[in-house]
């Protein structure tokens, strides 16, 4: 089985802490994109393709006229068939959703919706770019309700300039009040050459410390584990038989194929990724010039595959299944990677549990230089 991303790299306006590959004021190239996008599709998909997860990300996919997001779907079955099962994600906006695009994602099928929320500090959203506000969210959850999804992830961060806990806490409740099934939440980075990176220059905005921000990350755990979410991955936590598909087959290593301008694809142990620039993308296509949009970023040995096994599972809370590594690479971790274990041990980064291999609590605060020892 294998997943597939679609990239719309469209934006009405970039968020100050983004690096993603996405672009505002370029409305006149969506639909030549959509129709290279639906071009590359019909290149690389085959019919005996099995399918079972479609993520569509950005960008702000909400962003385009939602006829866009039918074609492209219309397209994937058209090759690989519909599947009720399927999980069908769409990454939404509230400041570019409306009760139409609502309605037309339904129709297609889309049966799982991921809103961009950050916080529901007003003052917070307009200091990082979104062009949103929590009333604005509100009625679009309200909306995303009554066209009957009941498969719904609420993203947040943590770490915003000028976050204290109790915004956080606030937040928190906020969205737990609204009962989604599922929650994200990531740490902000701040990234070279952002806006954000800039005002934080300027000292326009200032960061929490490090010390804050763990406390926020506990304080976090703590609010939605008591509400019954499911931890299962560093940043995710979930109800009960909500957890994303899409996300935990990729930390399982399946493949997937990432179509559009960026985007990623695993297939056969070779990693690919498409051309960053939006302009080559589409003349690329239109020429029918497929080998150029695509290059090989790495085409993995057994040695490298297992280590990146080890790394990817280890961002869950179940960790790695001993068993299931023996399964898939007729080695034992524990005699393979003796040396990392014994040192992250001895740190109390990660602990062996029966069949498990997984972070401690302390692993949870210091998770990347757990990662680094598989890298």
């Amino acid at each position: 089985m294998r997943g597939i991303y679609i990239h719309i790299p469209f934006c009405r306006q970039k968020c100050y802490y983004c690096d993603f590959v996405s672009f505002a004021n370029k409305e006149e190239l969506i639909e030549k994109y959509i129709n290279c996008l639906k071009k590359e599709i019909n290149y690389t998909l085959k019919t005996k393709n099995k399918i079972d997860t479609i993520y569509i990300g950005g960008g702000t996919p909400t962003a385009i006229d939602s006829k866009f997001i039918k074609e492209i779907l219309e397209e994937i079955y058209s090759i690989v068939g519909f599947d009720e099962n399927r999980e069908i994600t769409i990454e939404v906006n509230p400041g570019t959703i409306n009760k139409e695009k609502i309605e037309d994602y339904k129709k297609v099928k889309v049966n799982r919706i991921s809103i961009g929320l950050q916080t529901t500090n007003d003052k917070l959203l307009k200091d990082i770019g979104r062009i949103h506000d929590f009333k604005q969210f509100k009625e679009a959850y309200n909306l995303i309700k009554q066209a009957g999804f009941t498969n719904i992830n609420i993203d947040l961060m943590l770490g915003l300039p000028n976050q204290t806990i109790e915004d956080l806490e606030k937040s928190l409740n906020d969205v737990i009040a609204l009962k989604p099934t599922h929650i994200s939440l990531y740490s902000l980075i701040l990234e070279e050459g952002t806006k954000l990176e800039e005002l934080i220059n300027k000292k326009e905005l200032e960061l929490p410390s490090e010390d804050i921000e763990r406390q926020m990350y506990w304080k976090t755990k703590e609010i939605l584990e008591r509400n019954k979410y499911t931890h299962y991955e560093i940043s995710n936590f979930a109800k009960k038989g909500y957890e994303s598909i899409h996300n935990s087959n990729c930390w399982k290593q399946q493949e997937y194929y990432g179509f559009g301008v960026a985007s990623h694809s695993y297939i056969n142990n070779i990693r690919y990724s498409n051309t960053e620039d939006l302009e080559k993308y589409i003349q690329y296509i239109e020429n029918d010039e497929y080998n150029k949009i695509r290059k090989i970023n790495e085409i993995q040995t057994i040695e490298a595959k297992a280590k990146e096994y080890m790394m990817l599972k280890l961002r869950t809370l179940k960790g790695v299944k001993i068993r299931e590594y023996k399964e898939k690479f007729q080695k034992n971790p524990l005699y393979e990677y003796r040396k990392e274990i014994e040192k992250l041990t001895k740190q109390d980064l990660i602990e062996v549990d029966l069949d498990n291999i997984k972070l401690t609590q302390k692993g949870l605060d210091f998770a990347n230089e757990v990662w680094e020892e598989f890298v």
